[in-house]
């Protein structure tokens, strides 16, 4: 039994080298999940996935993370819609479907794994992190549909993997860069966080993604990701589950902090987990440090041969299960898919507050920032001059002006410029609000204008401006915030929490 098989790691780029063709056939790793950086046009990451399983010699786990909205790795295909938008549609047959195109335009690359949904409840407006990746703050919603988008992943020949066990809703800190702590009640985490993963469990979802999160309730001492009260304790023994658990990636710092050079990866596994995610990000050594670590627990015996054996069991038959043989994506079925999307994009967009409705030939003026920064699991952003130049395509006599997060003197100067004509600001940002903006919403809200509230569905209730929400930014979600603004038609409904009131 080779250990390596458990590891699935990371590459560099685009493309295989034979340098790293030879690495990957001398360790013999289970699998390797990709990133934007090694996605690029179809015909290069389909070679890049054949020459990978030419390495491993066997139908091995190709991963990535093609969640939907602001979470995609591959944008040259039919772009699954945000979970938060597919909750404001409250259909489960849409989150199903929305499944299935994810599935559609992975396989057609022979990527079998695909590293969502989040079926987080996000209960908490400050997380800094999960946020419109979660289908709602309802629980019971998220695990309708949750559930119905991971089925339709896998009626669609690509194994999901609902995430982040168990519950990364209500955190204050980004586990890429610390160690949250959820410190609620076993019957509190009954209620919310654990109702749409036993929903998966019992709907025999194939795969559970760990979190990289502390739970005092039930074990003071280790992250979920770590802990063998949490993966066979509750997961496996309580709740029956007999599909594969992979950790979240160990590089993270919540993981990479208090267990560096691979010493995590045995102890995952001696919890209950069966697949380890090693990410160096253009680095192999952390690959080999991982394995090293798990030789090193089985020649101790503190890591069985028996629980190797199970977990090799498991991701062998996940692999036999969804083959990685790449799936054509016709022509016709791109069109039919790219037409749902943007249908589901028109269909989301929420309304806050009496937002006008603006003809073909309005004067309008947006506020934009430059570009918004990234980090954690998001890979890209949306721009300003990106957003007029889409929006200006249905408002030709749009005039922009860009901000930083402390500088407003060419929003200031067009407003001043343009006293009589109809104000948009967009906030196209995941993390807080800048100085900028609360600047800029107020002096807005004196004339009279609009928030088109492109990203974090939260900045709406944060500014005191009538709202268009649309839960993400992508091409389908510009389109569909200026049909709303043409027509007033925003028939979404907000999967929030209703704020309390004091």
């Amino acid at each position: 039994m080779n250990p390596a098989r458990t590891l699935i790691v990371d590459l560099p780029g685009p493309d295989l080298t034979p340098e790293e063709g030879l690495f990957l056939a001398r360790y013999g790793f289970g699998g390797v999940c990709l990133f934007a950086r090694n996605i690029s046009t179809p015909e290069r990451t389909a070679r890049l996935v054949r020459d990978i399983r030419d390495a491993l010699g066997r139908d091995v786990l190709i991963a990535t993370d093609q969640e939907g909205g602001a979470v995609l790795r591959r944008l040259d295909s039919p772009q699954p819609p945000t979970p938060m938008g597919l909750g404001a549609l409250r259909d489960p047959a849409a989150a199903f479907e929305a499944g299935a195109v994810a599935a559609r335009g992975l396989l057609e690359l022979g990527i079998n794994w695909n590293y969502a949904p989040s079926l987080d409840v996000n209960v908490n407006p400050e997380n800094p992190v999960i946020g419109e990746r979660s289908f709602g703050a309802n629980p019971a919603l998220v695990a309708e549909l949750g559930v119905a988008w991971a089925l339709g992943s896998e009626a669609a020949g690509v194994l999901s993997s609902v995430k982040h066990f168990p519950g990364h809703g209500d955190t204050h800190v980004d586990s890429h860069l610390g160690l949250p702590t959820v410190d609620k009640s076993r019957a509190a985490l009954e209620a919310c966080e654990w109702l749409p993963f036993r929903a998966a469990v019992r709907a025999g979802v194939g795969s559970v993604m760990t979190a990289h999160i502390l739970y005092p309730a039930l074990d003071p001492l280790h992250p979920a990701t770590l802990s063998h009260t949490v993966l066979t304790g509750l997961l496996r023994d309580e709740w029956g589950y007999s599909g594969v658990v992979v950790t979240d990636a160990m590089d993270m710092r919540a993981i990479s902090d208090r267990y560096p050079r691979g010493i995590g990866a045995p102890l995952t596994l001696m919890a209950g987990a069966d697949a380890v995610l090693s990410c160096g990000h253009g680095d192999l050594t952390p690959h080999v440090e991982h394995l090293v670590a798990l030789e090193r627990a089985l020649a101790g015996e503190t890591l069985s041969e028996e629980r190797l054996h199970e977990a090799l069991e498991r991701l062998d038959a996940a692999a036999s299960r969804f083959p990685g043989a790449a799936r054509p994506y016709s022509s016709g079925q791109k069109q039919t898919d790219e037409a749902q999307v943007r249908a589901w994009a028109r269909g989301s967009v929420t309304r806050q507050g009496a937002v006008p409705r603006l003809s073909r030939d309005a004067e309008v003026l947006l506020l934009a920032p430059e570009q918004p920064g990234i980090g954690g699991p998001y890979g890209d952003s949306l721009g300003g001059e990106a957003l007029a130049a889409a929006l200006r395509a249905h408002f030709p006599h749009l005039r922009h002006a860009l901000h930083g997060d402390t500088d407003t003197a060419a929003a200031r100067a067009l407003l001043t410029a343009y006293p009589d004509a109809t104000v948009l600001l967009a906030t196209t940002t995941r993390w807080e609000l800048t100085p900028a903006q609360h600047e800029l919403a107020a002096l807005i809200a004196q004339r009279g204008g609009l928030h088109l509230a492109l990203w974090n569905p939260e900045h709406a209730r944060a500014l005191p401006l009538p709202a268009l929400v649309t839960y993400g930014y992508r091409s389908a979600h510009l389109a569909a915030v200026a049909h709303a603004l043409q027509t007033g038609e925003a028939p979404g409904r907000s999967p929030l929490a209703v704020p309390e009131v004091v």
